[in-house]
């Protein structure tokens, strides 16, 4: 038990050209940033998936507010949010692990209506309005590394919209949930437009036969959003050995705390510092390393009676930082 908070296909990721070619596509944009300034602590960059105030209002101008409030400075900013702010049609928001049956009904009748009407907005908006968005973030100091716009099963035009908005709005990658298929389509668009795609995992680790690189092997632009909390708590080996395996193919992490598999409750979300997660080692070889690979916040965890979700991030990243300063 890890104590708490502590083929040929491989080997063209790591020896042929494409490998190599893979380096072109490193994270650099934070490389020159203070050692200590905002909330990048010992070199790391710490930030926040903006999906963590989901249970809050969540448009772009109290995203900011929620940010400037604690000193963040780093983001990765879900593609809804991004869109609504121009103009878009809202994506109906998940009603929760607790909804009733006629309410997740409900939802995947909204969705499946706001795709639709997403898809024309998107025939027709000038993707030069996301301009005057950076601008927004540039004003109040965060940088937009990462936009989730999970655009794997859009049109080709729209993927290209996906990737010409990020990088308007100053992000080097475009994430994804990981997939054979969305592998196989969304790196070769990150190449086209120089740019990453980045790919989450969930508790795919834990299944026989699961691995990373069989993803990675697609495409050079293809990179992780490793979810080190759902890689531990679905197959309770240290992250860190991925991470060493494979830091140079990872573009950012997702930090959170969970149980690991043998334990009661098994693979659950936990107040940050009271599960396993060996989230001190993992920050700490990053900040050794001096690895460019983003580290972002997404709370999880039921937030506490009498706080709510801004205050749980605050806590956060007060953790990471005493971690890393």
């Amino acid at each position: 038990m890890i104590k708490k908070n502590q083929t040929s296909r491989r080997n063209f990721i790591r020896t042929t050209a494409a490998g190599t070619t893979a380096l072109a596509f490193a994270p650099l944009a934070f490389s020159c940033t203070p050692k200590n300034a905002g909330s990048t602590f010992g070199g790391v960059p710490v930030g926040v998936i903006t999906y963590s105030w989901r249970s809050m209002p969540d448009s772009v101008e109290e995203i900011i507010a929620y940010c400037k409030a604690a000193n963040i400075t780093s983001l990765e900013l879900m593609g809804y949010t991004a869109e609504e702010w121009a103009g878009a049609p809202a994506t109906p928001r998940w009603p929760g692990r607790d909804a009733t049956e006629e309410e997740r009904i409900a939802f995947r009748i909204a969705r499946e209506e706001a795709t639709k009407k997403q898809k024309e907005w998107r025939a027709t908006v000038d993707v030069e309005k996301y301009n005057a968005l950076k601008k927004l973030f540039d004003d109040a100091g965060i940088h937009v590394h990462t936009v989730k716009f999970a655009p794997a099963n859009w049109s080709d035009d729209e993927i290209d919209y996906a990737f010409k908005a990020a990088k308007i709005l100053g992000a080097g990658a475009v994430t994804n949930e990981i997939g054979d298929a969305a592998c196989r389509k969304l790196g070769k668009f990150a190449e086209k437009h120089g740019m990453i795609a980045a790919y989450h995992n969930h508790a795919q680790p834990g299944e026989p036969g699961f691995d990373f690189e069989e993803f990675l092997v697609h495409s050079p632009a293809n990179k992780l959003n490793l979810d080190v909390g759902h890689y531990f708590g679905a197959t309770g080996k240290h992250p860190n050995e991925l991470i060493e395996k494979l830091h140079d193919r990872i573009y950012s992490i997702h930090l959170k705390d969970k149980t690991g598999i043998n334990s009661e409750p098994a693979n659950t979300n936990q107040v940050w510092g009271e599960g396993e997660t060996p989230l001190s080692d993992i920050l700490g070889l990053i900040k050794e390393k001096k690895w460019n690979i983003y580290a972002d916040i997404e709370l999880e965890y039921p937030i506490p009676e009498g706080s709510d979700a801004q205050q749980e991030i605050v806590k956060c990243v007060a953790f990471c930082k005493n971690i890393l300063s």
